[in-house]
């Protein structure tokens, strides 16, 4: 209790290790939502200030002391620790390095982590994160922004009020731009895309079968799998020059489609084009102007240290979840 109304009284002192894209770079993309890097929602939380920034490259320690004007800034993460006394480190490194960074934040006594998925870049140090958050010594939230976007939370509503009746099967697709092996594509945009299922459906995918191998750089594979009763295909591949996250889902009288820039819902009605059929017609809905997928996230990170017994919306145990079924999958 005297712990919850301490952080209920000051601002939480937050520091980033991992200056690149998704801590502080990409707040610049002229088209990104924002906040869209911890750095800027930080800046932009209230109840939060930005202590300091890590990282070994002397260029983005500069870029960050001049985007937001913060001048605490080192090389080493065990220096950083020692000197800030810190609430939230905010881990934005490789995967390969986040559970050393984890295990490092436990030592200096920080109370909640904030990293970026995946958790780990394999299932052993991902359930070793994942156990670290367990033993309540450390909260750990893993950064899976949909979880937090309005847009996402409304599909999951609506499953739950069964407003186009049950959910009845999912589709989905991850594009990638580069030439990389499917499977890496999975483990690292694909966390998203098998957490958010696993969120929307509340159940833990599990795999029917794999069409195609993974360990290709280019061309499509299909992953059959089931969440709970729902049936669910994913769709990975690699080689193209776009970019494509979406999901599509069944309903007994109607569909959702949801993904980066969209979001449409669909409903039952008489068919114009066949007597005694029904058939889908879009509806009009009022889109998002704001989701405040990042931004929500870190209120979560503050409630969890204002109040003890919060459960994170997207929390280690969560990503490790994920990493673990798309472990299964080469198994």
């Amino acid at each position: 209790m005297a712990l919850s109304f301490m952080y209920a009284m000051k601002k939480t002192r937050n520091a980033i290790v991992g200056l690149g894209r998704i801590g502080s770079i990409l707040e610049d993309d002229r088209y990104r939502e924002k906040p869209c890097t911890h750095a800027g929602a930080i800046a932009l939380n209230p109840d939060c200030v930005l202590a300091a920034g890590c990282d070994i490259a002397k260029n983005r320690q500069k870029l960050f002391i001049k985007r937001w004007n913060c001048h605490r800034v080192y090389s080493k993460i065990d220096d950083m620790l020692k000197e800030e006394n810190l609430d939230i480190l905010h881990i934005a490194t490789p995967p390969d390095t986040h559970l050393e960074m984890v295990e490092k934040a436990l030592y200096h006594n920080v109370k909640l982590a904030i990293c970026e998925k995946p958790l780990a870049e394999n299932r052993d140090d991902a359930f070793e994160i994942a156990r670290i958050h367990r033993s309540v010594k450390m909260i750990i939230l893993t950064n899976h922004e949909r979880r937090y976007s309005k847009d996402y939370v409304l599909v999951k509503k609506h499953i739950k009020n069964k407003t186009f009746g049950s959910l009845l099967s999912i589709y989905s697709k991850l594009y990638i731009e580069q030439n990389e092996k499917l499977y890496k594509v999975l483990l690292h945009d694909g966390t998203h895309l098998v957490d958010i299922i696993q969120f929307l459906t509340t159940a833990k995918l599990k795999k029917t079968s794999v069409h195609g191998s993974l360990n290709r750089s280019s061309g499509t594979s299909f992953i059959f799998s089931s969440a709970g009763h729902v049936p669910c295909i994913i769709e990975v591949g690699a080689g193209r020059n776009h970019l494509v996250f979406e999901l599509d889902l069944s309903f007994a009288s109607g569909r959702i489609k949801i993904g980066n820039g969209l979001y449409e819902e669909y409903a039952s009605d008489t068919s114009p084009y066949y007597e005694g059929v029904n058939s889908l017609k879009k509806k009009e809905t009022a889109g998002f102007s704001s989701t405040g997928y990042f931004s929500n996230m870190l209120k979560d990170a503050v409630k969890c240290l204002k109040n003890s017994s919060h459960t994170p919306v997207s929390s280690a145990i969560d990503d490790y979840n994920a990493v673990a079924f798309i472990s299964s999958l080469t198994s």
